[in-house]
């Protein structure tokens, strides 16, 4: 059975996913409720999206220190499946720290960050790029690399 729900939670979410972005459930507490539900049990299940839309609404929105810290730790999960948001989110809980649960680590947050940039993510490029400028994140100022982070930089597009 575990494996069934493990299977079908990715279609579950995307289903749950649309009603949530929809206008059918704007403006219902009741409705919000159930739908954090159902995001909650695809990111029990192993849904890779669930867990970082769920993370992302417990860690920004959630209510209270405690459920902040739960969507840090969907986020974890999300990251650690591959998720290139919540790479870089957790790049950021980890270089400010989070309450007393995600203690300051620079080589964590220099992880998350790096795994994030790989896979393009603009902001997490741009920080990669400004800790080997100026040197932080207890990195030595490295202008090749600094440079090097600036040239998989996308250009900005033209208007």
């Amino acid at each position: 059975m575990r494996v069934l729900m493990h299977w079908i939670a990715p279609a579950i979410f995307q289903m749950a996913y649309f009603i949530f972005r929809s206008r059918l459930f704007r403006n219902s507490p009741r409705r919000h409720q159930w739908l954090m539900k159902i995001f909650r049990f695809a990111a029990d299940n192993g849904s890779r999206n669930a867990l970082s839309v769920y993370g992302h609404l417990l860690h920004f929105r959630g209510e209270g220190k405690d459920n902040r810290i739960q969507g840090a730790i969907y986020l974890e999960k999300a990251a650690a499946k591959g998720d290139m948001k919540a790479q870089y989110q957790m790049g950021k809980i980890y270089e400010e720290g989070f309450e007393h649960y995600f203690q300051p680590s620079y080589k964590q947050a220099l992880h998350f960050y790096r795994l994030a940039a790989n896979q393009g993510h603009t902001l997490a490029i741009k920080r990669m790029r400004d800790v080997y400028h100026h040197g932080e994140l207890d990195m030595l100022p490295d202008p090749e690399e600094a440079q090097r982070w600036a040239d998989k930089q996308p250009a900005l597009p033209v208007l």
